[in-house]
């Protein structure tokens, strides 16, 4: 109960003590508004450039070439040991007539070419189109299904595909980077704009130790005090997240620029960046608070 009491005191004192050095509180809070709104715009860019390449990756396809006189079992058969292969994610048989008609729909030039061939006179090739786990094992996996008895030739866009996977490699690390870079300039900037307000407040800090209070007792409200300055400096930030990226979601119809550029759904995808950034914010102001205390307490 004694501890209950204890805690409940030191919350209520620091929650006094931000409005009781209101313009103080003001700068810190302020600060971690701004650095936390660059912060969830980051994030947000991060994602939704790592979601665009992964989308595309998942979008490349093997196009698998059969023999133009296979047989209705050989053909079963290339599909079988397609699915057996480790890397597959879908395979999907696509018939030389249904292409036809497919590209015939498309133009009337291919229809006016392709209307009147027969089965037999028909040149094009029934294909399978598969999908693969992993894309950057997908030479191997066009390679393991050139050699299969009954397949013609293969194409994925070899070359121009192994380039663009390197390109989203690199830009995935490059905004990983930038937002690990920028978390760790805003804890910086953060927990120095706290430090600065604690320190102008060294005299309650030597009182508090002239009339005996132990160095836990001193640091506990003004890490409590960080606490809600953090909390605080998080609301703006995580509102304008959750509105401000719905609006632009529903605004362009969950694209961006073009049809291949999909946005991620809002939900949970805000969410989820609002408790990071309600953590971020809790977190460095109370390390703030703690290490601005701990300093002076050493002297």
């Amino acid at each position: 109960m004694k501890a209950f009491r204890i805690i409940s005191r030191n919350i209520r004192d620091a929650f006094y003590s931000v409005f009781r050095n209101f313009s103080l509180s003001l700068a810190s809070i302020s600060c971690i508004t701004i650095t936390l709104l660059v912060v969830a715009i980051s994030i947000i860019l991060s994602y939704n450039v790592n979601n665009f390449s992964s989308l595309v990756e998942k979008d490349i396809t093997i196009v698998t070439f059969l023999n133009s006189d296979i047989d209705e079992a050989s053909r079963n058969d290339v599909g079988t040991e397609i699915n057996k292969m480790g890397n597959i994610s879908s395979v999907e048989y696509q018939d030389k007539m249904d292409i036809t008609k497919e590209m015939m729909d498309s133009s009337e030039t291919f229809k006016n070419i392709m209307g009147n061939w027969s089965v037999e006179e028909n040149p094009i090739q029934s294909t399978y189109l598969v999908k693969v786990k992993d894309i950057n094992t997908i030479a191997d996996t066009a390679k393991k299904i050139a050699k299969i008895q009954g397949v013609s030739t293969v194409k994925y866009g070899e070359g121009m595909v192994e380039q663009m996977v390197s390109i989203f490699e690199v830009v995935k690390k490059v905004t990983i980077g930038i937002v690990i870079a920028l978390v760790v300039v805003t804890a910086f900037l953060i927990s120095n704009t706290i430090k600065i307000t604690i320190t102008s407040r060294k005299r309650e800090i030597d009182i508090m130790r002239l009339v005996g209070a132990s160095n836990l007792n001193i640091k506990i409200p003004f890490i409590i005090e960080g606490l809600f300055l953090g909390m605080i400096g998080s609301i703006i930030p995580i509102v304008a997240t959750i509105y401000g990226y719905v609006a632009l979601y529903e605004n362009f119809d969950g694209q961006l620029f073009s049809p291949f550029i999909k946005l991620i759904k809002p939900e949970p995808f805000v969410y989820t960046i609002s408790l990071v950034l309600l953590a971020i914010g809790i977190l460095v102001g109370m390390f703030g608070s703690w290490k601005a205390v701990r300093k002076h307490l050493k002297i």
